[in-house]
């Protein structure tokens, strides 16, 4: 393949910024996508990523196992799945009529996955079969880790524990009983860091049933300092495994909570909604709603599918960086 170039000869690709997750641009989450990263090495999409600045940037090329290939970089890492950065690269190649609405297939890190595209231009991901189970909690720690009163988890923790969930990108969720407390969080992002690598999750979901929207089921905040995000305004992926968390447990009918690590979540007949909506990124000013199938509700083998609309609010052309040296690329 070979790159588009400008009048001085600079190779350059087609870039865009899009709103995930929202319908107004400029809230819900940013993501980066270039819909052509087909010869750009790993140190390319790096520089590509951290220069567009999105939280996660998706890059498609061709694949040989299914209708495209994406690798997601956050301006610092890679990362193996983004909910957020998968549906806004897919309103994006719908919007430009580059796909029909319909089901499409996309390789990524963690295996092949199923996106459905709407005829609005609405998509909806099919996520991983989630693992789900109990660990482990002190309070008193977790709150000075999140900067709030260990009380704010400890009565819900009655209820629901602090669990791992996965649904391809694994996350500590963590139960809080008001949005209040949740909204008064001021994390030590060096102390969530260590306390999701602890884990061997990403990052830290916690969430409250006390929303904002009369709708809602959920409202949540995501820290991923791990990965160079402190807090991400609104996560596909951590979305998808709290729904998977909250059939797993029986949330909605008080059911058995018991430790059963890897156990399928899917087996829980927990009177879970058949759609769940989780607000997130109203502290950060980019408010945004996900939309969670879990449990029966979900994909083949209970896999999570969260849904989300898009809307472009950057688009352009960026220059790539050379192999051979590290400058700072321009848009």
């Amino acid at each position: 393949m070979t790159d588009a170039t400008d009048a001085s000869g600079d190779a350059r690709r087609d870039a865009a910024l899009v709103d995930a997750f929202t319908t107004e641009p400029t809230d819900g989450n940013a993501a980066g996508v270039v819909p052509d990263a087909e010869g750009l090495d790993d140190a390319q999409m790096q520089a590509i990523a951290n220069e567009l600045g999105a939280s996660e940037t998706a890059f498609l090329r061709p694949s040989g196992e299914a209708d495209r290939r994406v690798r997601y970089f956050t301006p610092t890492t890679e990362v193996d799945l983004c909910g957020h950065a998968t549906v806004a690269a897919h309103a994006r190649l719908y919007e430009r009529g580059a796909i029909d609405a319909g089901t499409h297939s996309l390789e990524t890190n963690v295996g092949v996955i199923e996106v459905e595209v709407t005829d609005e231009g609405r998509v909806w991901m099919t996520q991983n079969p989630p693992t789900v189970y109990e660990v482990e909690a002190d309070y008193d720690r977790l709150g000075d880790v999140l900067g709030v009163d260990g009380e704010a988890f400890r009565d819900v923790g009655a209820e629901l524990p602090v669990a791992y969930a996965t649904s391809g990108l694994p996350f500590l969720v963590v139960p809080v009983n008001f949005l209040e407390h949740l909204g008064d969080m001021t994390p030590d992002y060096g102390a969530v860091a260590a306390l999701a690598d602890e884990h061997d999750a990403a990052g830290v979901y916690a969430f409250t049933f006390d929303a904002l929207g009369a709708d809602s089921t959920a409202h949540g905040r995501c820290f991923v300092p791990g990965s160079g995000i402190d807090e991400d305004p609104v996560t596909g992926t951590a979305s998808g495994a709290c729904g998977a968390y909250l059939d797993h447990f029986a949330a909605f009918s008080g059911g058995d909570t018991t430790d059963v690590p890897g156990s399928d979540p899917g087996d829980s007949d927990a009177g879970t909604p058949a759609e769940m909506v989780f607000e997130q990124g109203h502290y950060v000013d980019r408010p945004g709603v996900v939309r969670v199938r879990a449990g029966a509700g979900g994909g083949d083998g209970g896999a999570p599918v969260v849904c989300g609309d898009a809307v472009t609010a950057f688009e352009g052309r960026i220059r790539v960086p050379e192999r051979e040296d590290n400058d700072i690329i321009e848009i």
